[in-house]
């Protein structure tokens, strides 16, 4: 299949990138807190910033995605906002934070869930803004001079000072180590996961090595060769640091690249699933469609005349000729609108049978 450039989504996805290089720069007062050590690592996510809304806006250009978009936004907006911004804010922590969505699915499911996206994100937001320079740290001047006092270190976003903790208290160790936290979360999610890929007979009839192996390993290998410069530093003195370095950035630019295009893009999309949380909230208050051939409700009215549009924007009209639509008919409905079809066909031929 030839690939065809979408040029709205490409425009937009360029000019984010270059937004964020600008940010790079201005949020690190003109580089001077940028380290240059990390820039293998700011090419990385900046490709996979393009990548990721590239593909984001390209999803959106659909008539079904783009219409629950649109609403989602609508209904957030509108004279009940703050019922649904309530709304949001609790399937955000309840399906998000938590990952309660899976748990239906069963427990060990579950716990895989939570550990990958607790400990992907809690390194996302601490990786990215020091990649692009937004965070950095220091020795408080005044205490770093004199080798008798208790050193402090000092935490600035965007170049402004923000706190202080000292060093080797509580705060300092969790801080400085955060990222071995994540990696023994994530470490412990993907084994989840892979026991299930190894035991589960339906995940191996389906599974893909691209698409459902290798996002975990790259995971473990990141997770792993992180927890490795720690050990390096703390036991080794430095002696693999080179060897782990390079393994480690390797393997999490090789994560940042296949994220837009792998199954951990629908991390990205997830979120747009509140919406999907408010657009049913709405029907119901709006009412529900009757199926004329049952009788009874089957779906929200919105959501019909939202699927009359969408797919005549996608070239199919369900018409009818007393100009009802065959979409106002309940699943049910269908089935015997179909059989129904059927039997005039026979009739019409001649034949029932054969």
């Amino acid at each position: 299949m030839k690939f065809r450039l979408n040029r709205i989504a490409f425009v937009i996805a360029l000019g984010c990138c270059l937004i964020v290089v600008a940010l790079v720069f201005y949020g690190s007062r003109k580089l001077q807190n940028f380290d240059a050590a990390l820039i293998a690592y700011l090419f990385g996510t900046v490709f996979a910033l393009f990548g990721i809304i590239y593909r984001y806006c390209v999803w959106l250009q659909r008539p079904p995605t783009w219409m629950y978009f649109k609403r989602g936004w609508q209904l957030l907006f509108s004279k009940s906002f703050v019922e649904y911004a309530g709304l949001s804010v609790q399937k955000l922590v309840r399906n998000i934070a938590f990952q309660r969505f899976i748990y239906p699915r069963g427990k060990a499911r579950w716990w895989g869930h939570f550990l990958l996206a607790t400990g992907c994100l809690l390194a996302f937001s601490v990786t990215i803004p020091l990649t692009l320079g937004w965070i950095h740290f220091t020795m408080n001047p005044a205490t770093s001079i004199n080798p008798a006092d208790t050193n402090y270190y000092e935490a600035h976003v965007f170049g402004f000072k923000v706190m202080e903790f000292k060093l080797g208290s509580w705060i300092a160790f969790f801080i400085f180590h955060i990222l071995n936290w994540c990696s023994w979360l994530v470490i412990i999610g993907c084994l989840l996961f892979m026991r299930r890929r190894l035991t589960h007979a339906g995940q191996i009839a389906t599974q893909t090595f691209e698409g459902d192996w290798l996002p975990l390993i790259l995971l473990i290998g990141i997770s792993v060769t992180g927890l490795g410069l720690t050990y390096d530093y703390e036991f080794l003195k430095g002696t693999t640091y080179e060897f782990m370095a390079v393994t480690h950035a390797v393997t999490v630019i090789l994560f940042l690249i296949w994220i837009p295009f792998g199954k951990f893009f629908h991390i990205i999309q997830r979120p747009a699933q509140i919406g999907a949380h408010l657009y049913k909230k709405e029907g119901e208050k709006k009412g529900m469609a009757v199926c004329p051939h049952t009788h009874k409700p089957f779906a929200t009215q919105m959501h019909i005349n939202d699927l009359k549009t969408v797919t005549k924007e996608l070239g199919f009209d369900f018409t009818l000729e007393d100009g009802s639509s065959h979409l106002d008919l309940s699943p049910e409905g269908k089935r015997s609108a179909l059989a129904k079809a059927h039997l005039k066909a026979r009739e019409a031929s001649g034949h029932f049978f054969g």
